[in-house]
Parts: C-alpha cells; structure tokens; sequence
C-alpha cells in the first residue's frame, strides 16, 4: 500500500485520497471568503468614490451655514463678548469662529469689522488673520480630499483650464495676486486651489501675506467706527474704497478687451 510506512526506511508516505481530499478543501473554502468579503469591498468603493465625496463635502458646507445661521454670531457685536472669556481665550476662540464662518461662505469683510470692534486693532488683527488662514486651510484641504476628484473631469472650458494651469503652475504668486485683489471671492479662490494641482503651504503662506492689507484696513475702520471722523477711521476706508475701485477698473478694461477680440 502507497499509504503504509516503507519498512526499508521508515518513511511515510501520503496517501493519494489525502492528497486530493487537501487539494479539495482549498477551492471551496474561496467562494465563502470572496462571498463575505465582495459586499464590503462594493460598499467602500461606493462610498469612496468621487462623487460620494463631492456629495458629503455639500453637506458638510450646508450643515456649517446652518451653524452659522442657528448661532447668530452677529450677536457679539450687539451683546458684546462673554464674559468668562478673555485675553488669548477670546482671540483664539474668535479665530477658529472666524475660519469656520469663512468655510460657510460668510463674507470676511463683516468678520474682519467685528473682529476690530471686538478686540481693537491689534488683537483684532491677530485674530482676523488667525481665522483667515485656518479658515482658508480647512476649505482648501476640504476640497482637496472630497471634491478634487470628482471636479477635475469638468474643468473643460477655456477659462477653467486657463485659472487650472495658472495655480498649479505659479500657485505662490498666483495666490498673492488674488489675495491682494479685491474683487476675488474668498471662498471661490480657496475650493478653486484645492481643485488645481496647487501644494498646501505655497497656498497658506500667501493667503497669509496677500490678506494682510485688506484684512488691516477693516479691522482698523471696525476698532476706530466710534470715531468715524478720526484720521485712522479715514485711512482705513480709503484703503478699503481704492484698491476696490481700482480692481473694478482693472475688471471693466479686461472685459472691453476680451470683448474686442
């Protein structure tokens, strides 16, 4: 018998229905396994998928606008600031307010306004500043990892494509340029940068320096509004009222331009 120990030398040797019961067993127990495992598999893939992502990035920016809206920040300026907050609490805690409201599309100027009413120009610059930057990270990083995918496929049209290259290409001095004009949406720009190839810290570096005029000037009109006829109030608005008309100018000469060709 093939299945007995040879007497010569002791040696087992195994038997062929062993042998094809083993091979048997190995196939059937892989269906159970793909079986089990191929519903998770298609779940994840569904759920991970590009415009599973997009879809959760619009909740998650409609839920963070009714926040907004259910809070009433605009309260602060007619209640005034907690009182159990002070110092460094209170900037910060202001600052990650102000990055939160910036992601649900809140218009920085009235955030930069109660910013130099709350804390006055230092502090409230501080503050501002803080909050634009992280708010800025967090949309673009939001971007970035929930809709990049899914939004890149659609940037076909000629302006698309030409806004797409110029960030992933000269992303610094593109950002510096926007943050510095005052005619760019800030909440535009930021998901516009997470959509292009363009590196999280050349974004954050010039959000910070290309805000720091406009955000400046706001935050001096909303400390000094007391005193609207004070030189400081004065100057802040016209740092606010020039470079918005020139940007205008600017918009209206590009668009005759653009026209005539």
């Amino acid at each position: 018998m093939l299945d007995a120990t040879t007497r010569s030398g002791g040696t087992a040797t195994a038997s062929p229905r062993a042998t094809t019961d083993l091979t048997a067993a190995v196939p059937a127990a892989a269906p159970a396994l793909v079986t089990a495992t191929g519903p998770a598999a298609r779940c994840a893939r569904v759920l991970l998928s590009p415009w599973a992502r997009l879809s959760l990035l619009v909740v998650l920016l409609a839920a963070a606008a009714s926040l907004v809206l259910a809070f009433q920040p605009q309260r602060l300026l007619t209640d005034g600031w907690p009182a159990h907050l002070g110092g460094t609490a209170a900037v910060v805690a202001y600052a990650v307010a102000y990055g939160v409201c910036t992601v649900a599309f809140v218009p920085r100027p009235l955030l930069n306004l109660a910013a130099g009413a709350l804390f006055g120009t230092q502090l409230g610059l501080v503050a501002a500043l803080g909050g634009t930057v992280l708010g800025a990270g967090l949309a673009f990083c939001l971007g970035r990892a929930l809709g990049q995918d899914a939004l890149r496929p659609l940037l076909r049209g000629r302006w698309l494509k030409a806004a797409d290259h110029q960030l992933s290409r000269h992303g610094f001095r593109s950002m510096l340029a926007a943050r510095l004009f005052p005619g760019v949406p800030f909440a535009a720009s930021n998901y516009c940068a997470a959509v292009s190839r363009m590196r999280l810290l050349p974004f954050l570096l010039a959000t910070a320096l290309g805000s720091i005029p406009n955000t400046a000037a706001y935050v001096v009109a909303g400390a000094r509004a007391s005193t609207p006829t004070s030189p400081a109030f004065l100057i802040a608005l016209a740092c606010i009222a020039v470079p918005g008309l020139a940007g205008a100018a600017v918009a209206w000469r590009k668009r005759h331009r653009l026209r005539g060709r």
